[in-house]
């Protein structure tokens, strides 16, 4: 179901190093004509990028708003450590309200799979930078088991068997990919951009994902913060019931994107940038 991202940055967006007190990330910086609406963070999920966003790029401007789309430390274009420590999920929560600082905020922060699961720890650390939060395709707590089978299998053939980048990219298009991995096509764009990223940060990312506690309580309590959880109509990721049920203990609105699966930013993006345009547009009134 899910699409190969283009990585064509289209009109109006800018490729460039987004200057932070916690370093530099890449990003995508897409403008609308006119003063913004709002400005909105994206941050991508396990094993994606920036350009997983970039066909809702365009939507969004066309709203009225600015979209900044980031590859986190250690993804594709951005740069970092050999440390798994610097993955740690307080560290990737701390970089993502220095991206907003950055960026100007308040902002709209959108999350997609691990990158929701980020977004939720930099609310709960310091709300105040964010004016809503999105949740797509992130559930409440740990991935299903069999996506957790994939990501040990991934741990294990980069740090039991030493494979390098190059041949764990050539077992990933011989079976199933873990996770939101999309290897259609010829792949071209896909591989540089898998061969980019930070193999430790593939480690210590894709170990949270398999243990991350359910803090939807904690996230409920975060006042007046307005919540959005979109999704697929099927997910294999967390299953689309369990992200219904957590809309419901977030009090959060609720958007089932027809059509797509646990990337509705690259299956059906122009329908995913419509009901993010419009939750936000609906917290201005």
């Amino acid at each position: 179901m899910s699409r190969p991202p283009t990585f064509v940055p289209p009109p109006r967006t800018r490729a460039l190093q987004l200057s932070t007190r916690r370093g530099h990330f890449a990003v995508l910086d897409a403008r609308p004509e006119g003063t913004p609406r709002g400005t909105a963070l994206l941050l991508p999920g396990f094993t994606g990028s920036k350009e997983d966003f970039i066909a809702m790029l365009v939507p969004l401007t066309a709203a009225g708003y600015r979209a900044v789309a980031v590859d986190g430390r250690g993804q594709y274009e951005s740069d970092g450590p050999d440390s798994q420590e610097a993955y740690a999920q307080e560290e990737l929560a701390a970089d993502v309200l220095a991206q907003a600082e950055a960026v100007g905020a308040p902002v709209h922060l959108v999350g997609h799979s691990l990158g929701g699961q980020i977004s939720r720890a930099a609310v709960l650390t310091d709300a105040e930078p964010f004016l809503t939060l999105t949740l797509i395709s992130s559930g409440p707590a740990r991935i299903a088991p069999s996506q957790q089978e994939r990501v040990r299998l991934l741990s294990e053939a980069l740090v039991l068997t030493h494979m390098d980048m190059e041949q764990v990219w050539e077992g990933i298009r011989a079976m199933d990919p873990p996770e939101e991995t999309d290897v259609d096509g010829d792949g071209a764009d896909l591989r540089r951009r898998w061969l980019r990223h930070n193999p430790v940060q593939l480690i210590a990312t894709g170990r949270q994902l398999t243990v991350e506690p359910d803090r939807v309580a904690e996230l409920a309590a975060v006042r007046p913060l307005p919540k959005h959880v979109v999704s697929g109509e099927r997910d294999d990721t967390w299953p689309v019931p369990l992200l219904d049920d957590m809309a419901r203990r977030l009090d959060a609105r609720r958007t089932v994107i027809e059509g797509a699966e646990h990337s509705p930013n690259t299956d059906q993006p122009l329908r995913t940038a419509a009901a993010l345009s419009a939750f936000w547009d609906d917290t201005r009134s």
